[in-house]
């Protein structure tokens, strides 16, 4: 006797893979380095007004609704906002989900202050190079990546973003 599964298990199936063998792959992390400026993003025609970025320090942090560690850094990262929001830190989430309603169901599920746009068309996360999630960029002050993260690795690395903000806050 044969037991089907469903398609929904099977998709999640798929994505679990796929994240899996991305984070694994010995292929370069990112297209866009450590010392590289910040390509403007209002022309990759993302989904939700962007904040203004000049002169602040960015932390964009790249994501999806099926990411089990984007489950668990979204309140780390919403710590994060709050706590450096008035010192000059804007956090700029881009979702990478191909359909609205996986990422709203999301957001639902893990509510935050911080702004989050979509990139439906792909072009933000193909010019970036990204291949895993959750990925994030520091950005300083001048629209300069200085710090990359790839994964979440729970207070390990939100000890490691808040130390490298402050050092981006403090001009360092």
């Amino acid at each position: 006797m044969k037991s089907k599964t469903s398609p929904s298990v099977l998709e999640h199936a798929r994505r679990c893979a796929v994240a899996v063998l991305l984070a694994l792959a010995a292929l370069p992390l990112l297209a866009w380095k450590t010392g590289d400026a910040l390509p403007k993003l209002d022309s990759l025609g993302l989904e939700g007004p962007l904040p203004a970025l000049a002169g602040k320090v960015v932390l964009l942090d790249f994501w999806a609704s099926w990411c089990g560690p984007c489950k668990k850094s979204f309140p780390e990262l919403d710590k994060i906002q709050q706590a450096y929001k008035d010192k000059g830190l804007i956090v700029l989430a881009v979702s990478v989900d191909e359909k609205a309603d996986d990422m709203e169901g999301f957001l639902k599920d893990h509510p935050v202050t911080f702004t989050v746009v979509r990139d439906a068309k792909q072009k933000l996360v193909a010019a970036a190079g990204v291949e895993s999630m959750p990925t994030s960029l520091l950005v300083d002050a001048k629209g300069v990546i200085r710090f990359q993260h790839t994964g979440f690795r729970g207070e390990e690395t939100t000890k490691q973003l808040k130390d490298e903000i402050e050092k981006l806050l403090a001009g360092k």
